[in-house]
């Protein structure tokens, strides 16, 4: 296997459950962009699409579209990021669990809030990581930014909408912390991004992202979802995910599989 990754890339990742990968997806730029743009013509049924009703920008959130958009798909198992997923993780196996992205237009005031990408989803596995890839420019004020060490808590926060109410009103668990008001309690991380750098981060990793205020870039970025060594579905009888994976028939506590959910790498 071709090693695409430093060691101290990927020691932080461990440490900090975040890490940035410069150039890693350069000659990908076109394929990914070629399919955004056919996504923001024609979303999914379940895409979150929110207009900013005073200075006129669109957010597209849209996910699971991978068997229909072909630049997705040649990306997903032909580029380097399941071998990346494999060096990150530790580990030999490598599972699409689903690919996500967030469109951010022009003089869109909506911020991403703060959130843990893992008690939205309906998979538990030894070993998770989200590679994040912008194609556009993403200056330090825009980036996505991380919690350092905030996989390592041991706890799980509330998922909420972006209308603040819950996902699951009765989960048991707390809501997440106001990082915004204290800054200087926790380690931020984020960094100035160039189309073909990606930043990589684990599924229990607290991140957000500011709103795109710029009157004339956009903020469009591709995210896929990985998980390592044997996966479980996991999906309680009335609970919400997100993804809803409305055609999967899956039952809860049954091995993540399926042409939903194939095998990227090793066995």
């Amino acid at each position: 296997m071709t090693a695409y990754l430093d060691q101290d890339t990927i020691d932080a990742f461990d440490r900090d459950g975040a890490t940035v990968l410069r150039g890693v997806f350069r000659d990908w730029m076109d394929t990914l962009r070629a399919g955004v743009d056919r996504n923001i013509e024609d979303p999914a049924p379940e895409a979150r699409i929110y207009h900013d009703e005073e200075k006129g920008g669109t957010f597209l959130s849209d996910y699971c579209n991978w068997q229909r958009i072909p630049q997705y798909r040649d990306f997903i198992f032909d580029s380097p990021a399941a071998d990346v997923g494999a060096e990150l993780m530790g580990c030999e196996r490598v599972q699409l669990f689903h690919e996500h992205v967030i469109v951010k237009l022009p003089n869109t005031g909506i911020p991403t809030p703060w959130h843990q990408d893992q008690p939205y989803y309906s998979v538990q596995a030894p070993r998770t990581v989200s590679i994040w890839v912008p194609l556009d420019p993403v200056p330090r004020d825009r980036t996505l930014e991380f919690v350092g060490g905030s996989h390592k808590w041991g706890k799980f926060f509330r998922p909420q909408r972006f209308d603040g109410s819950a996902l699951n009103p009765d989960d048991g668990l707390e809501d997440i912390p106001n990082i915004n008001d204290h800054r200087e309690d926790y380690d931020i991380l984020g960094w100035a991004l160039e189309p073909g750098d990606a930043v990589a981060f684990d599924y229990r990793t607290i991140h957000g992202a500011p709103a795109n205020n710029s009157p004339d870039q956009s903020r469009r970025a591709f995210s896929l979802r990985l998980v390592g060594g044997p996966a479980t579905f996991i999906r309680p009888e009335g609970r919400v995910t997100s993804p809803p994976f409305p055609n999967v028939t899956l039952t809860s506590g049954a091995p993540l599989s399926g042409p939903d959910f194939p095998i990227l790498r090793g066995a």
